[in-house]
């Protein structure tokens, strides 16, 4: 169990990674879709840019969304109405009318007019041929009306257009004048409206079935296309019938019932290209990043990332395909640029975009204009903590979007017509959508730990709380770590090293020197010498020391990691030579070992860099009447010493750039000291 635990605990963050690994390959895997991908591109209006199609297989023609809802329409207005009616009313209106009727006129008029009785009658009787609804239902005249009985079931029907009461009112008023009764007809008229009583009532239930019924009986479909029938050839225009047909076979090609056997294998085939892309990644991290391969909180930042645009990409190509250009695809290698290196982010912006070619219609468009945004990003993105930098590059990622779609559309349509501007404003807001970068970026410094250039220009302003602390407890080594960091950033502008950070680490490299400041010459300002009362191993001891109090020092400031290293490795494995030549003239057994720093030796360009200038920059000053044969002469000794010491040989650094910064210090250092050009007398 001890052995098991042992080797879990060696092989731990290689476990993490594969497990990272894994998580991200499948939770990818799930973003995609789960169908067969139609393998052609095509837009309505275009030339069919592939070989000629054959149909692979049967299928229907869809009908158009616009299709079908005409036919809906359609069916709705023509759908049946169905009426309950009930055929015990008419028996209590023509009841209800003899009382009416009686009431209303005397017994001299109904005995002079005996037909007047006989025509109100009549006419009631007519009314209730056809029945009389309870409201005004406002059907189109080209409905059917349906009547059915008591029992819901089909009785005596009528297919007619009901009217409204008053064309029956009128059928009255014709009546009464063919009789020469037109002078009753208000009187009438008002004993009508008295006794009508609705006998039909629209059955909800009945019309709303026959209207589904009707709804589901529409067909999706229009003809179908064997297996094997020419679809369209190459170079065809892709519209009118063509397109319908391309649309279906797409269509169907897509959205086909899988078997479980045909799911899993779909799902495997995904798994394997996005395994290898992912792989690839890793590949070139260990091979290439090695630093970065090694910590896993940046693998999994990487990683994060590249999950988050196929994220945002999946998310609005469900809402909408056609707003795919909004997502800020190129955020992705600006914030890798920011935190690691160009290269690095043009690796993973590549993958990420051969990832989304899974998913976004008109694949090899997007990735063209993807891919070349991206490089644009990287070329032209530098010093990224200047506000208006981020501004310019963004305004020309956003005008090559534009020229590349333009140059697509030309090429496949031929002429400019039909271009849409809105496309354009597409692009527009996704630069506009990039510049959310910078506060993504201070974002991603809280969540993961790392840091940008943004931050190491907040950290290289001098009124910090802890330089301001090193320049009053110590103003000689501020003074010095100043001149340092000049030096560093020259140097690591001429061999392209990160100037910034080099300049942050040379800032802070001695700020473990504010516990004991007068132990160092550079702060002695009144001429004692405190180490004049020590022992050479004490002496040493509180030298080397100032590396673990400024790490200690840096740690409770929160100084980030990448700074810290360079508290770490400033004097490397170096000997503090001074006291060890003084114990040795003591006792010549003396262990070398017990006055050299405890290390790391430096293990990168910036941090070889610093220690070189540190170095120079301290002894410059034991210099008396310095010349440039003395100064050529002393950095040439100081820096063979340490190559000789083996202090550079973590760091991936060459001689030549060892030789480019050399030349760099010996002329900064002949500024300092102002020399003159030597003239021949």
């Amino acid at each position: 169990m001890n052995d098991w635990v042992n080797k879990w605990y060696k092989n731990h963050a290689l476990m993490y990674k594969v497990l990272l690994f894994l998580s991200t390959t499948f939770l990818i895997v799930y973003l995609f879709p789960k169908s067969g991908k139609f393998k052609y591109d095509f837009d309505k209006g275009k030339p069919w840019q592939s070989e000629s199609l054959l149909a692979p297989f049967d299928f229907a023609i869809k009908k158009s969304s616009e299709e079908i809802e005409k036919e809906r329409i359609e069916a709705t207005e023509k759908s049946s109405l169905y009426f309950d009616i009930d055929k015990a009313i008419i028996d209590s209106v023509l009841t209800d009318y003899s009382e009416q009727f009686s009431k209303t006129f005397s017994d001299s008029i109904i005995a002079k007019h005996r037909n007047l009785y006989d025509i109100g009658e009549r006419t009631i009787n007519e009314l209730y041929t056809f029945g009389v609804l309870d409201e005004d239902y406002k059907y189109s005249s080209n409905k059917n009306v349906i009547l059915l009985d008591a029992q819901r079931q089909f009785g005596e029907t009528k297919f007619a257009n009901l009217t409204k009461l008053d064309g029956f009112i009128n059928i009255l008023g014709d009546n009464l004048s063919n009789s020469g009764l037109e002078q009753f007809n208000a009187a009438l008229t008002s004993v009508f409206f008295d006794v009508i009583q609705p006998n039909l009532k629209l059955n909800t239930s009945f019309t709303q079935n026959a209207l589904q019924e009707r709804l589901g009986s529409i067909s999706t479909v229009r003809g179908s296309i064997e297996k094997g029938t020419l679809i369209i050839s190459k170079g065809e225009i892709v519209e009118g019938e063509k397109y319908e047909e391309l649309k279906s076979l797409e269509s169907e090609y897509e959205s086909q019932v899988w078997n479980e056997s045909n799911y899993n294998l779909i799902i495997f085939a995904y798994a394997l290209l996005v395994a290898l892309a992912l792989l690839m990644l890793l590949l070139f991290l260990r091979k290439y990043r090695i630093e970065v391969f090694l910590d896993n909180t940046k693998v999994t930042f990487i990683f994060f990332n590249i999950l988050l645009m196929i994220l945002l990409t999946t998310l609005v190509i469900n809402y909408n395909a056609q707003y795919v250009y909004v997502v800020p695809l190129c955020i992705l290698p600006l914030v890798l640029k920011a935190f690691f290196d160009a290269r690095l982010g043009l690796f993973a912006h590549v993958l990420t975009v051969l990832l989304l070619g899974f998913i976004v219609p008109n694949s090899y468009e997007y990735m063209f204009l993807q891919i070349i945004a991206g490089i644009v990003t990287i070329l032209t993105v530098s010093e990224l903590y200047k506000r208006a930098n981020l501004f310019i590059s963004v305004g020309q990622i956003t005008l090559i979007y534009i020229i590349a779609y333009f140059a697509f559309f030309v090429i496949q349509e031929g002429d400019i017509t039909n271009l849409d501007p809105r496309t354009f404003g597409l692009f527009v807001l996704c630069g506009l959508a990039t510049l959310f970068v910078q506060p993504l970026i201070y974002i991603y410094e809280k969540l993961f730990g790392l840091v940008s250039d943004v931050s190491l220009l907040e950290l290289s302003d001098t009124n910090t709380k802890l330089l301001k602390e090193l320049s009053n407890k110590a103003p000689g080594t501020f003074h010095h770590s100043l001149n340092v960091a000049n030096l560093a950033e020259a140097s690591a502008n001429e061999i392209g090293a990160n100037a910034m950070l080099i300049r942050v680490g040379a800032l802070y490299h001695d700020i473990g020197k504010m516990k004991n400041p007068t132990y160092f010459t550079e702060n002695q300002a009144t001429g004692i010498n405190p180490h004049d009362e020590l022992s050479s191993r004490e002496s040493t001891e509180i030298i080397i020391d100032h590396v673990l109090d400024g790490i200690e020092i840096a740690k409770k400031n929160n100084l980030p990691d990448r700074v810290i290293d360079f508290i770490r490795t400033h004097h490397g494995t170096s000997m503090v030579y001074y006291f060890y030549r003084k114990e040795k003239d003591l006792n010549d057994e003396t262990n070398d070992a017990d006055f050299r720093y405890p290390g790391p030796k430096p293990f990168s360009k910036e941090t070889a860099i610093l220690m070189m200038c540190d170095s120079v920059e301290a002894a410059s000053k034991s210099l008396k009447e310095p010349t440039t044969t003395k100064i050529d002469k002393f950095v040439e000794s100081i820096i063979s010493k340490q190559m000789e010491d083996d202090q550079f040989l973590n760091a991936n650094i060459t001689f030549k750039e060892i030789q480019s910064i050399k030349k760099v210090l010996k002329m900064k250092l002949a500024n300092i000291f102002h020399l003159r050009i030597e003239y021949p007398e």
